[in-house]
């Protein structure tokens, strides 16, 4: 191997790696830019009619009402444990009675938010993606595309519509059920005053704290449902195809809430 050779493999190096991070930019480029017309095409669906009334209650009582169990379970836990926690800090500092405040307020701000979009995303995404993709590999997708049936308005408008409508309730069932945890937590095992826990919990939590909560829930349902569908829209390659779109569904669902609650949690912080 001449010199030459030697000083020219680092410059091949570099220039593969950025040969790779130039088709990287450029794929990720053309997934947003489809992406972002599936998204409108959703807007558009929503307010042209057909309004299909009875796939919409369809999908409220299953990602509503079926997913209440697991939001009273994983709520009276998340509030209890952040109860334990945080009693264990103030108890060094006598200050046992703030529980209620600062449980409140981490539960309506985030815990709650997040916690129930990463539930629904596990629960109800992946059901999404996974029934969609099979009808896709099933072609019966094509099927009703050959009918002049769009896919979109006849399964995915219901989907978002639901979610955008169920999570945010189930948000704030899951803040009401994680205080009585959290209320537990305090009265039995730190012997916080019932009147000293509520008072600072009125005192402390304000009603734009729930807001707050209830916009990111609204925002985190778009984003499960939006790009869970879209993925069992595309889903290719039979069985595995199936399994393949309803993994990278959920990845990128909760990457997704999670770098868009870092931002709303800036702007809110902020403003």
């Amino acid at each position: 191997m001449t010199t030459f050779e030697v000083l020219l493999k680092p410059v091949n190096l570099i220039a593969t790696l950025i040969g790779w991070f130039g088709r990287l930019v450029i794929a990720q480029h053309k997934e947003f830019r489809s992406f972002t017309h599936f998204v409108r095409e959703i807007l558009i669906w929503v307010v042209r009619p057909p309004f299909r009334l009875r796939l919409l209650f369809q999908q409220l009582e299953f990602i509503g009402n079926q997913s209440l169990n697991i939001i009273f379970v994983s709520a009276i836990a998340v509030g209890a444990v952040f109860g334990l926690q945080i009693g264990g800090v103030f108890q060094v500092f006598r200050a046992e009675n703030l529980m209620g405040g600062a449980t409140g307020k981490a539960l309506c701000m985030e815990l709650a938010p997040l916690v129930t979009a990463i539930l629904l995303t596990g629960r109800a995404g992946s059901a999404m993606t996974a029934e969609l993709a099979t009808m896709r590999v099933n072609e019966q997708i094509d099927a009703m595309e050959a009918m002049a049936v769009d896919p979109i308005s006849y399964l995915v408008v219901p989907r978002v519509l639901a979610s955008m409508l169920m999570m945010p309730l189930l948000c704030a069932v899951f803040i009401f059920v994680g205080m009585i945890g959290a209320f537990g937590a305090g009265t039995l095992l730190f012997n916080v005053d019932q009147g000293q826990f509520f008072e600072r919990l009125i005192k402390i939590v304000v009603a734009k704290d729930v807001w707050r909560g209830l916009i990111k829930a609204e925002v985190f349902s778009m984003i499960m449902a939006s790009v869970c569908c879209r993925y069992g829209l595309n889903a290719r390659g039979g069985a595995k195809g199936v399994g393949v779109a309803t993994t990278n569904a959920v990845v990128v669902t909760l990457l997704g809430i999670l770098g868009v609650d870092v931002v709303i949690t800036y702007w809110q912080v902020i403003l």
